[in-house]
This record gives structure tokens, sequence and C-alpha cells, in this order.
């Protein structure tokens, strides 16, 4: 096929709630599948709901040297860090010339694409269209809001993985998130299947592709690229 144009979206929140908490996207969600995706061959427009700059978690992020390669990689980066600088506007944009759309996640997507009405309208479209909808973690908050052309909410009855409720109970912010991904996705309908935390774990039902956790960012592109038989 043609090259793979991918729609990477990602958070705009920086802050938990209206805490003093540092959020944002987690780095080596960003980093893995963009990599994976480019080296492959497909090109990728990052954007976020607001536009501009992408806050980074700070605990995602070690001093230079001491984080993964994979994040070593994005941080030694210019274009990539240029990229991150000047996100596209979701608004200004739509699916139309793209093949899927991909959200990593970060505990910032909580806050802001369960609720934002650009990211609704482009998963539908995405879906509608018969495009790919993928997500790592905390990235499945951008799929909660999304409903088919028969009203019923995306997920219903597809298999279907996030940042699972026993993850958020062990890194302490079960009480902290505006709800429970897992618990969310389980009463949409959605056929939640997971695995021990911190395992890698992603699963395809059709055009929908879905991970666990940070562990499993590169294997959601990896799936992602199968499906547009795209191969490196």
């Amino acid at each position: 096929m043609s090259q793979a144009k991918i729609l990477m979206i990602v958070t705009s929140s920086s802050r938990m709630g209206d805490t003093d908490k540092p959020t944002g996207l987690w780095a080596e969600e960003l980093a893995a599948p963009y990599y994976a995706l480019v080296d492959a061959g497909a090109e990728v427009v990052v954007a976020s709901t607001a536009g501009g700059r992408a806050p980074i978690d700070p605990g995602s992020v070690k001093p230079r040297g001491e984080n993964d390669a994979i994040v070593e990689r994005m941080l030694a980066d210019a274009q990539l860090q240029e990229v991150i600088a000047h996100t596209r506007p979701l608004g200004e944009l739509t699916v139309e010339g793209f093949d899927a759309v991909f959200f990593p996640g970060g505990h910032g997507t909580m806050w802001d694409l369960p609720s934002d009405t650009n990211v609704k309208a482009i998963v539908e479209a995405a879906y509608a269209g018969g495009k790919f909808v993928a997500s790592v973690c905390h990235g499945a908050a951008g799929l909660v809001s999304a409903v088919r052309a028969d009203g019923k909410p995306m997920v219903q009855g597809l298999r279907v993985n996030s940042f699972t409720d026993a993850e958020e109970r062990e890194v302490g912010l079960a009480s902290v998130v505006p709800f429970l991904l897992e618990s969310r996705l389980r009463e949409l309908g959605g056929v939640f299947e997971g695995t021990d935390n911190w395992q890698v774990f992603a699963i395809r039902d059709g055009q929908l592709i879905t991970g666990q956790n940070p562990q499993s960012s590169e294997r959601v592109a990896e799936m992602l690229l199968e499906a547009l038989e795209l191969r490196a």
C-alpha cells in the first residue's frame, strides 16, 4: 500500500484536575509507537486538544543518559522535539487523508480527552470511515465518548484494553483520576481483557487496537502496522 498516514493525538493537560500534581503525556508512550511507525515508513502527524507544546509527565523522563533507549532517542531528536513543542490543534484537523488515529497515554489524557468534542468527532469519523483506532494505556480515555452511527458506545461489544484498575491502584492514583478507565470501558459495554500489572498486552478487534501500559506501547504500534500491511 502507499505510505500510511497516522494521526497521533496527545493530551494537553499538565495538571491532574484542580490539583498541583503535574502530569501530561507519558514519554515512552509517544516515543515507542512514534518511532515504530516512522521507522516502518509511515507519516505521523502529532496533534493535541489545545495545540502547541504537549506537556510531558515529569515522572516519565529521567536525566539524559538514564532513560530507556527509545526515550533517549526522543530527547536527542531535534525534529521530534520540535513536533512536541508545536503540536497541531486537533480542531484544525479532520480524519480525511489519515489511515489511523493513535492515542498515546499519560494520566493527562484522563482530564481532557473524554470531554473534548474534537476527540469525539475525530474518533467517530475514523471509526465510521473504516479507519483504525489505536490507543495505549490511558490513551483509551480518547475512546469513551465516541458512539457509532446507531448511537451506541463505540467500544460496546468490542474486545478492548487499557491501563487496568489494578495498575491504577498500584500507582496510588485510583482516588485522583476522574474515573477508573477499565471500569468505564466495561460500563460502556466493552469486552475488557487484560493481564497482570506491567506486563505487555495488546489486543485487536477489527478496527480497534488497544494496549495496557507503557510496556505495551511498541506492541500496539506493531499491531497497527500489521493491520495496515506495512512492513519495516
